[in-house]
C-alpha cells in the first residue's frame, strides 16, 4: 500500500488528535500520511508531528493508523507502515520516537523496535445501567459513598491551572517529568472546544482531576492527577461523571490512554491497570514502536534518553514482545 502525504480533512468521527488545530498546537511541522491501495483508493491515514530538538528531527505519532471505511487487516497495515517509513525518510526525518500513550498500533513496520502495549477502553454506546454494572462492586460502593459525602464534580477550562499543578505533582511523585504550563495551555488551545477538565471537590479542596480531549470518536483521559490521599471514591466518581457526560454528548468510547501489558505483580503499573479495569475498562492490546531512520543519530539520541531517564517506554517494555506475541490479535 503506497504511502503519500494527503490533505488534512478532519471531522468529528475521527480522533481529536488527528485534527489540524491539535497537530499545529503541538508542533510547527505536521501532516497526514495516507495509504493508497492498488485501485487508487485512500484506505487509511496516519497523522504525524515532527519534533525538532538540537540536531534531531523526530517523528511522533499522536494517534494510530486510522482506517477510512473498511478496516485494514494486519498485512495491509504493515504494508502501509513499511511505505510510510520511506516517506518519513524522504522528508529528512532522523527517527520515529515512541508515540503518545493513547496510540495503539495493530502492527509495526519491518525493522522497528517494538513492544506490546495497550489501553483500557469503555464502549459508551451501551446503556448507562450497563456501564454502571460493569464497574466493580467495590468501586460502585466507593462512588456512592463519595456522592453521599457531598463530593462535587465540576468541569470547566477555568480549572486548567489547578489541573496542571495536580498532574505535574502526580508525575513528580512518580519520578516523571511533565511539560511546562505554557506547553500545557498551548495543547489545550489546540483542541478548541473539544477538551474538558474535570475536578472532584470535597469541601473546597480539589481531590483529583482529569483532562479529557474528545470528539465523537473517543474521549481520552490523557492526564489525571490528584492529592496524595484523596477522599475515598472521589476520583472514581470523577471518571464516572465524565463517562456519563461524554455518553450524553454522543461520544463512542472512553479511553484511559495507555496500559502496560502483563505488569509486574504488586507494581504501581499493576495497580493502575486494576484501577482502570475495575472502572469497566476493557484492555485493547497492540504495539508501541520506534524506528531508526538515520542509525547514527538514533544511536546518539537513544544513549541520551537512557542516560537521562533509563530509556523510553519501548526500551522498558520490549523484553515482553515474544512472551505475549501469541496473545495479540
Amino acid at each position: 500500500m503506497r504511502a503519500t502525504k494527503v490533505e488534512i480533512e478532519w471531522q468529528p468521527s475521527l480522533s481529536i488528535f488527528a485534527s489540524e488545530s491539535f497537530l499545529k498546537a503541538v508542533s510547527d511541522e505536521y501532516g497526514w500520511v495516507g495509504g493508497i491501495d492498488d485501485s487508487g483508493k485512500l484506505r487509511c491515514i496516519l497523522p504525524y508531528t515532527i519534533i525538532k530538538k538540537a540536531i534531531f528531527r523526530m517523528v511522533r505519532f499522536r494517534v494510530e493508523t486510522i482506517p477510512l471505511g473498511e478496516e485494514l487487516n494486519v498485512r495491509e497495515e504493515k504494508s502501509f507502515l513499511n511505505n510510510a517509513i520511506e516517506y518519513f525518510r524522504s522528508i529528512g526525518a532522523d527517527m520515529i520516537i515512541p508515540a503518545t500513550t493513547n496510540t495503539i498500533f495493530h502492527t509495526y513496520p519491518d525493522g522497528a523496535i517494538a513492544a506490546p502495549y495497550g489501553s483500557y477502553i469503555i464502549d459508551l454506546r451501551q446503556p448507562e445501567e450497563t456501564l454502571w454494572s460493569n464497574i466493580h462492586r467495590n468501586n460502585r460502593t466507593a462512588i456512592s459513598k463519595a456522592i453521599k459525602s457531598d463530593v462535587k464534580i465540576r468541569s470547566g477550562i477555568e480549572y486548567a491551572e489547578t489541573a496542571y499543578e495536580q498532574v505535574r505533582d502526580t508525575f513528580k511523585r512518580a519520578g516523571l517529568p511533565f511539560m511546562n504550563i505554557k506547553a500545557f495551555r498551548r495543547m489545550l488551545s489546540g483542541a478548541d472546544d473539544n477538551v474538558k477538565i474535570f475536578v472532584s471537590d470535597y469541601r473546597g479542596i480539589i481531590q483529583g482531576c482529569a483532562v479529557n480531549f474528545y470528539s465523537k470518536h473517543s474521549a481520552y483521559s490523557i492526564y489525571a492527577g490528584g492529592i496524595s490521599k484523596p477522599v475515598d471514591g472521589a476520583t472514581k466518581l470523577l471518571h464516572w461523571d465524565a463517562m456519563r457526560l461524554f455518553r450524553n454528548l454522543g461520544v463512542e468510547r472512553y479511553d484511559f490512554s495507555g496500559a502496560r501489558i502483563d505488569p509486574e505483580k504488586g507494581s504501581k503499573q499493576e495497580k493502575l491497570a486494576m484501577y482502570k479495569r475495575e472502572l469497566g475498562g476493557r484492555l485493547v492490546q497492540g504495539y508501541i514502536w520506534k524506528y531508526p531512520l538515520q542509525p547514527l543519530k538514533f544511536a546518539v539520541y537513544s544513549y541520551a534518553v537512557r542516560f537521562q531517564r533509563g530509556g523510553d517506554i519501548v526500551d522498558q517494555e520490549k523484553h515482553k514482545l515474544n512472551r505475549v506475541l501469541t496473545c495479540l490479535p
